[in-house]
């Protein structure tokens, strides 16, 4: 999968790692996920996924940290967290939201896969462990669309490593170089600061 990668997504690692900011940049990343796919999605069905979403990316962000303390780098963390996303949007046919073709599911998959298998996490099951015991909001399904995917949003061929842009539109295969702790700026986080930013 593609990514872009910049200071912002250093600094909202940190503040998730950090007690007195944690709730705060957990809320601010939500709620920009939410903006962002809803913005990807369906105009007529955005708002009836709205409380989906929210649920889905609050759980994501837990498995994004768990992804973290098992040794995976920032960039292979989050991605772990978009494919999770992507497998919910494919249960649910909402084909348009997905960042990389249907046929690329499995592949995905199999690159994490002794992550996903420890956490129960499955294509069929995209929160495994980390879903919400109450489960997530309900939102209608379209899965008519799966007979004949639309993919306006989504990028092939980036299924065997992850792959990151840089603000210079570099493409780093793997991710940039994390920079040392004392080098990251924590205010710059999303929720932290709430100026608007992409994922």
């Amino acid at each position: 999968m593609k990514l872009h990668q910049n200071a912002r997504h250093f600094a909202s690692r940190k503040a998730l790692e950090t007690p007195v900011v944690r709730s705060v940049a957990k809320s601010g990343l939500v709620r920009l996920h939410t903006r962002i796919f809803l913005g990807k999605a369906d105009p007529d069905r955005a708002d009836e996924r709205e409380a989906h979403l929210d649920g889905l990316f609050d759980a994501t962000v837990d498995t994004y940290l768990r992804a973290l303390q098992d040794g995976f780098s920032e960039a292979e963390a989050r991605e772990i967290t978009h494919i999770q996303a992507n497998f919910d949007f494919y249960n649910h046919g909402w084909t348009e939201m997905m960042e990389f073709p249907t046929g690329e599911l499995e592949a995905h998959y199999e690159r994490y896969q002794d992550f996903f298998e420890t956490w129960e996490i499955t294509i069929d099951d995209p929160l495994g462990q980390f879903a919400p015991s109450e489960g997530l909001p309900d939102a209608p399904s379209t899965p008519e669309l799966l007979e004949d995917p639309d993919h306006p949003h989504a990028e092939g061929g980036f299924a065997d490593d992850v792959y990151v842009e840089t603000d210079d539109g570099e493409l780093v295969v793997g991710g940039q170089d994390e920079p040392d702790d004392d080098e990251v700026d924590v205010s710059q986080a999303v929720g932290v600061d709430d100026t608007e930013s992409n994922d």
